[in-house]
């Protein structure tokens, strides 16, 4: 990944610069206009957030069952990568709707459940930052238990009554109901999986080195003892 790391930066980068053209070029949607290509980075953003809940849900089982230090790394950095993205995706989701629906937020189930995913992972931080001796294993259970709530927010739309687009609304996009569409969106979506990949293993390394880094304070300690 250290070799590719340069190259797939360039080409977040690139991609980053070249999709705000590419949606301003995307055709409007007919009933809403111009804030619905607020689309084509809403929907990527929460892309990032599943894949960070994945990473750090199965870090979390493995740390947890194994007791392996490197998948309690990954993990952390996970759920620090998971609630950025959620964060992203917990503000532009108002911004469309303000529009779409008049309100800013309204206590959809699909977005209750987003909300309450993300605080789940803002509270595996708060307990790593702050929840003292145990704290590891602890917020290796809250990481497994935010992974197997995640679902819950996809498939929200179709077990409950919600004013949320449905699930069908990106397949049909790529299918072409909306001519031109399809290549911001695919655009954008590979960027912010890529922007993914680069903060999840720039703040992994960054882990790593403060393990070295504890080990050689723990090492000097007992030297000096």
């Amino acid at each position: 990944m250290k070799k590719l790391f340069i190259p797939l930066t360039i080409l977040t980068a690139a991609m980053f610069a070249y999709s705000p053209f590419a949606i301003a070029n995307a055709p409007y949607e007919s009933t809403m206009g111009l804030v619905q290509k607020i689309f084509y980075y809403h929907v990527p953003s929460w892309i990032g957030w599943y894949c960070g809940i994945v990473v750090c849900g199965v870090a979390s089982a493995i740390y947890l069952f194994t007791n392996r230090s490197v998948a309690d790394r990954l993990a952390v950095s996970a759920a620090e990568v998971t609630v950025m993205f959620g964060t992203i995706g917990l503000v532009t989701g108002p911004l469309w709707g303000r529009k779409a629906w008049g309100h800013y937020w309204v206590w959809d189930p699909r977005l209750t459940i987003a909300l309450l995913t993300e605080l789940i992972f803002v509270s595996y931080l708060l307990v790593r930052a702050y929840g003292g001796p145990g704290s590891d294993k602890l917020a290796a259970a809250v990481g497994m238990f935010g992974a197997v709530v995640s679902p819950f927010v996809y498939v929200a739309v179709n077990l409950w009554r919600t004013i949320h687009p449905l699930n069908t609304v990106v397949p049909n996009l790529l299918k072409g109901s909306m001519p031109g569409g399809e290549l911001p969106f695919e655009l954008s979506s590979l960027a912010f999986f890529c922007l993914f990949l680069l903060l999840l293993t720039m703040r992994f390394e960054l882990a790593n080195r403060q393990a070295v880094l504890d080990e050689l304070y723990l090492a000097d300690e007992d030297g000096a003892v």
